[in-house]
């Protein structure tokens, strides 16, 4: 199963829109853009997008790309 990467269309303001379209290019991810996925004060504080339902955030765009790959790895390690 291919992990399914979620980002609030409210958020992507936030600088995420970068990290959506980076993640698009992998076709092993599913990336699913909402309206709103229900995490408001997320949303407000930080950069952040869903990993198979888990809260990944970051400071920065860069930073939550790197925290997406990291939890995307994590998830696959523990399936083996």
């Amino acid at each position: 199963m291919r992990p399914i990467i979620e980002f609030c269309q409210s958020n992507l303001a936030a600088g995420t829109h970068r990290v959506k379209e980076e993640l698009e290019k992998d076709n092993n991810l599913d990336v699913i853009e909402y309206g709103c996925l229900g995490f408001c004060g997320q949303c407000y504080e930080s950069p952040y997008a869903l990993v198979n339902g888990t809260i990944v955030t970051g400071e920065t765009p860069k930073t939550l790309l790197e925290n997406i790959r990291e939890q995307v790895r994590k998830e696959e390690e523990e399936l083996f």
